[in-house]
This record gives C-alpha cells, structure tokens and sequence, in this order.
C-alpha cells in the first residue's frame, strides 16, 4: 500500500514516556566499546558511576533513552505508513543537543512525521523526535531519514540535498578502532531488537554473509572518537551531529575514521579498514559548543 505523505505529515505527534538510569547510561557506552583500557580514567568516566567527575553521557545516547533503540520506529505506527519493514532502511540521523543529557532521568520522546519525499524508486520518512526532560523542556531532537524502496513515485518533493562531502585534501586526524564480533549483540541490549543484527539466517536474506552492526552503533564510536581526541572528552561540548548510512559494518571488523576541521566542525567518514575502506558513514559532521 503506498504511502499517504499527507496523512502521515498531519497526523498528531506520538508521546512515548522515556526512563533511564546510570546502567543505561553505562550499558550503552559499553556497547559502544568504551572502557578499553578498563584503567584508563578517561574510559572509567564512560564506564564507572565513582569517576571523580561523575558520569558523562554521549549525546547519541539520546536516541536510545528509555530503551527506543534509537532508529525511532514508532513512524510505522503512523497514519498513513503501511509499508513492508524489509524495504526499510536507515538511512541517516541527525541529532540537535539542547542540554547536557542527565545520568539518570524521566522524560517523554515526542514524535512526528515531517516530511515524506519522493525519490523515484524509493520514498524518503522524516521523522523528528524530540526528548523532553523531567521539566518539559527539550534535552535532544533527532531526525531519522527512513529509506522505503518501492514506495517512491508518487508525485512528491524530492526533498532538500543535504550531502556534504569531505574537503578535498588529507585529513587531520585518523583513528582506527577494532570492534569486537559480539558487538552487535551488545548493542541490542539498548532496545533495537532487529534481527538482522543477531539472527543468521536474517542476515543472509538481506544479502549479507553474517549479522551486520547497528549504523547507530558505528555513528556513536565515531562520536566518542572525535569527543576523546579533539574536545578534551567533554561529551556536554557536543553541540549537534549528523551522518549518512552509506553501508554496512560487520561485528569484528575495524572501523577507520578519517576527520577534518572545517570552520562548519569536525567533518569525518567512516570505512571498514578490513575491506579496502568499504564506505560506511558519509556526509557526517560534529558541531561543538
């Protein structure tokens, strides 16, 4: 059934209520490979409640707060969205940090379609979600693009590009990181239960040898990457970030991260060093306060 761009856009937003404390917080930076080394202060603040300066929270953990599993699949639940979840795909996030996220917390995600673009083939969601805290005032907003092939077609707007290709010349700093192959099943501990990052024989009927690893886990290590080495690891200094899904990962392999700074932020890629710098985010960029 197509989509009906205009019901899904001007259906009224849904509140999900959020709840979330330090073993979240702590969990999810696991999941993303912190505390390596497990002595290392600068890990233990990721990791461990009893660092003298407390515990920090990244900012993508934002997007999986109170268990959502971040890619926000609350837009099938939508008015208007009758559409089959194996021609879905994630194809980019974008997430807008109003404050610091807390260590422990109750808030509500309010969330909504804004835009449904057509792109031939294929039809582009826009869904925007935004975290209240305690106080009703805004902690994070993202923004999923949610790539729906066969759906496209229908006379809409294209929509906005918004690519942003890395500048032309070597990049400041690269950074290698070894995941490990469990990875993926860490990560789905933060509530993103899909099985193609557990089940085989999922993964084979997407066309992929093995599981994949969650987009939402490699933007995040990408994240804290650029968090450690170029903002003294102040993850409050993060003022907003974006990226691309531009192909898959597999637990096991290391990501290469190649930044540049621009005078817009610290624009960076990510490939899969173990096959020839396969793409895996693109169009990526972290702001700072």
């Amino acid at each position: 059934m197509p989509i009906d761009a205009e019901k899904a856009t001007s259906a009224p937003p849904v509140r999900t209520d959020a709840r979330w404390d330090e073993r979240d917080v702590r969990l999810y930076h696991l999941a993303l490979g912190a505390g390596v080394p497990e002595t290392d202060p600068r890990e233990l603040r990721y990791a461990y409640e009893g660092h003298e300066r407390g515990l920090q929270v990244l900012p993508t953990f934002g997007v999986v707060a109170g268990g959502t599993g971040g890619v926000g699949f609350q837009v099938f639940d939508h008015p208007g969205v009758d559409i089959d979840l194996a021609a879905v795909l994630h194809g980019g996030q974008e997430i807008t940090v109003h404050r610091p996220l807390p260590a422990a917390a109750r808030g509500t995600a309010v969330t909504r379609v804004t835009d449904v673009y057509d792109k031939g083939r294929a039809a582009v969601i826009v869904q925007e979600s935004t975290l209240l805290g305690e106080d009703g005032e805004p902690l994070v907003t993202q923004r999923n693009q949610i790539f729906v092939h066969g759906e496209g077609g229908f006379g809409g707007d294209r929509g906005p590009s918004e690519r942003l290709p890395a500048p032309d010349r070597e990049p400041d700093l690269v950074v290698e990181i070894p995941t490990l192959r469990q990875q993926a099943l860490l990560y789905r501990l933060t509530g993103d239960w899909n099985p193609l990052h557990a089940d085989p024989a999922t993964a084979r009927r997407a066309g992929h040898d093995r599981p994949v690893l969650h987009g939402l886990c490699t933007f995040g290590m990408a994240v804290k990457a650029v968090t450690d080495r170029l903002l003294g690891g102040d993850a409050s200094a993060v003022a907003a970030c974006r990226t691309r899904f531009a192909g898959v990962f597999f637990p096991g392999e290391t990501l290469r991260l190649r930044v540049w700074d621009t005078p817009d932020g610290h624009r960076l890629t990510a490939t899969a060093a173990d096959r020839e710098d396969a793409p895996v985010l693109t169009d990526a960029r972290i702001t700072a306060r």
